[in-house]
C-alpha cells in the first residue's frame, strides 16, 4: 500500500528539525534547502511506496524488493551532507575513492542524524544514539578518513555535552571554516 500522506508527514518533520538544527548551528541557506530532493517525484513516490511506519527510512525496504535503492541514489547524489556524494576518481590509486567533505556539510550531517535520530527513535532517544548509529554503519560506509574523524568528534561531543553545547561548539569553532570554504565555492 502506498502511503503519500503518511510519508510526506514524515520527511516534512524531519527536514523542518534539520532546519531548525542548521539555523542554530549558523547555517541558514543549508538548512532552507536540506533534502529538497526528499519532494522529487524520483525519491517522493519511492518513499510512499516504500514506507516503514515512520520508524525507519523506506530505502532498506525498496532494496530488499528491488537490489537497490533508486531513491537512495537520487538522494546521495543530490545531498552534500552525505558522505556518500563525496566520491571521485583518484588518479593515483586509478579508482573512484572518498575525498574530505568541507566542514559546513560535515555540521549539517550532524544535525541531519540527530534529527533522523529522533524521528525514527521517537521517545527513547537519547544524546549518544547519532553516535551509536554511526559507529553501526561505519564498517559498510566509505568516507574519507579526515571526515569521520571529524565527523565523531563532533558526534562524541554531542553525546558528552549535549545538544546545545555542541551547536555552540560549531558556531564558535567552524564558523570561520565554513565562511571561507563558502568564499572559495563562490570563486
Amino acid at each position: 500500500m502506498i502511503h503519500p500522506i503518511k510519508h510526506f508527514l514524515t520527511i516534512t518533520h524531519h527536514r523542518h528539525m534539520v532546519m531548525r538544527y542548521c539555523f542554530k548551528c549558523g547555517l541558514y541557506r543549508q538548512g532552507l534547502v536540506h533534502d529538497l530532493s526528499k519532494y522529487s517525484i524520483t525519491e517522493f513516490w519511492r518513499g510512499a511506496k516504500y514506507y516503514a511506519g515512520g520508524v525507519k527510512s523506506p530505502h532498506p525496504n525498496e532494496r530488499l524488493k528491488k537490489g537497490y535503492s533508486e531513491a537512495w541514489m537520487h538522494h546521495k547524489g543530490r545531498n552534500k551532507h552525505h558522505a556518500e556524494y563525496w566520491f571521485d576518481y583518484n588518479i593515483e590509486k586509478k579508482c573512484y575513492a572518498p575525498v574530505p567533505m568541507p566542514d559546513r556539510y560535515i555540521a549539517e550531517s550532524l544535525c541531519d542524524r540527530i534529527a533522523a535520530s529522533k524521528t525514527y527513535n521517537k521517545k527513547t532517544y537519547t544524546q549518544s544514539f547519532p553516535l551509536d548509529y554511526f559507529n553501526r554503519e561505519n564498517s559498510g560506509l566509505l568516507i574519507h578518513e579526515e571526515t569521520k574523524e571529524k565527523l565523531r568528534f563532533l558526534l562524541t561531543y554531542l553525546r558528552d555535552n549535549g545538544q546545545k553545547a555542541c551547536f555552540k561548539y560549531i558556531r564558535k569553532h567552524l564558523r570561520k571554516k565554513i565562511e571561507i570554504e563558502r568564499l572559495k565555492e563562490q570563486e
